[in-house]
C-alpha cells in the first residue's frame, strides 16, 4: 500500500504564488511518474502537471509558463511551484503518482485526498 499527502494549499491573491507538495509513503514500491491534477467546483478533475521518471515535464497549456512541478526522489517528494494565480485556478489539487509495485510486480496508480487553493480577485 502506498499513501499520499498533499499540503500546502491555502487562500492567496491573485498573481499571488504557492508551493504544494505531496509526500508519499509505504513499502515495497519504486515511484515512476507523478502528476498534479486540478478540479473546480462544476469541472473535471484535469491533469495540469506531469513529471516523468527521468525528469520529464509536461503541462496543460493554461498552466504552463506560470507553474512547475519537480521531485526529491530520495525524499519521496512531488513538489508544483504556482506563480502568477489566477482566479481560474482556484479548486483542489491532487497528487497521484504510479508506482512499480515489487510485489505484485505490476504497476500501480494512487491518489491523494487533495489539498485547496483559494485564490480571492
Amino acid at each position: 500500500q502506498v499513501q499520499l499527502v498533499e499540503s500546502g494549499g491555502d487562500l492567496v491573491q491573485e498573481g499571488g504564488s504557492l508551493r504544494l507538495s505531496c509526500a508519499a509513503s509505504g513499502s515495497s514500491f519504486r515511484l515512476t511518474d507523478m502528476s498534479w491534477y486540478h478540479r473546480s467546483p462544476g469541472q473535471e478533475r484535469n491533469e495540469v502537471a506531469r513529471i516523468k521518471l527521468r525528469g520529464e515535464t509536461i503541462y496543460e497549456g493554461y498552466v504552463e509558463g506560470r507553474f512547475t512541478i519537480s521531485r526529491e526522489d530520495d525524499k519521496k517528494m512531488v513538489y508544483l511551484q504556482m506563480n502568477h494565480l489566477r482566479p481560474e485556478g482556484a479548486g483542489t489539487y491532487y497528487c497521484k503518482v504510479r508506482v512499480w509495485n515489487m510485489l505484485s510486480k505490476r504497476y500501480e496508480d494512487y491518489w491523494g485526498k487533495g489539498t485547496r487553493v483559494t485564490v480571492s480577485s
